[in-house]
């Protein structure tokens, strides 16, 4: 190999290291939320960006969500493209409702596949926050979980099984408090509960 190669390769070399030596010291992170009142309930972006910070990662958080609004009722629009596309976020946090019927497997999956596209053209990561069903329906936990877990296989997305940690809590405790007296949304510590999650998902120590 002749000398001017030798020093292409070395540099070749020299600016991977640099930037993988980068994305690993990275410590801030703008992450976009998009979901219903499952996500605003108890301000959830605000809660991960507190657990972050214990993480020594500092969150920047926007939140679009609405109430009984799926992915798909955002999606339709529009808004939310724009936001992704705007290459200004890491992490791209979608969240609908329990989803353990077939027809919320559909939108998972579905609507799912056009954020991962649009999030990998600008350089995000989609994320699935996996929630619960009902508390008078407990038999329906597998459901939320198989389909959740189907979705981002199938969409080569994270999951943030938070559905999933609060079954375990429910079967170890047999307490209930992570719902609100409604039966549905979540009490303060079931948010504190999914921030916990989601932060130690897409910041591992």
């Amino acid at each position: 190999m002749s000398c001017s190669k030798y020093i292409l390769t070395f540099f070749t070399c020299a600016c991977l290291f640099l930037q993988v030596e980068s994305q690993s010291k990275q410590t801030e992170f703008n992450i976009l939320f998009i979901g219903n009142s499952l996500t605003y309930t108890n301000n959830l972006p605000l809660l991960v960006k507190q657990q972050a910070k214990q993480h020594g990662v500092t969150v920047n958080t926007k939140m679009v969500a609405k109430p009984n609004y799926a992915i798909s009722d955002h999606w339709e629009e529009g808004d939310v493209q724009k936001l992704i596309a705007s290459k200004v976020y890491h992490f791209v946090v979608i969240q609908q409702g329990p989803s353990s019927q077939q027809d919320g497997k559909q939108l998972l999956v579905e609507y799912g596949k056009k954020y991962s596209v649009l999030c990998k053209k600008s350089n995000a990561k989609l994320v699935y926050f996996m929630v619960w069903p009902p508390l008078n329906h407990p038999e329906r936990f597998e459901g939320v979980i198989n389909n959740h877990q189907y979705a981002a296989k199938i969409n080569n997305a994270m999951l943030c099984p938070v559905g999933e940690v609060w079954k375990k809590h429910f079967r170890a405790t047999n307490n209930y408090d992570y719902y609100e007296a409604d039966g549905f949304h979540p009490s303060k510590k079931g948010s504190e509960a999914a921030a916990k999650v989601i932060t130690e998902y897409l910041f591992p120590k």
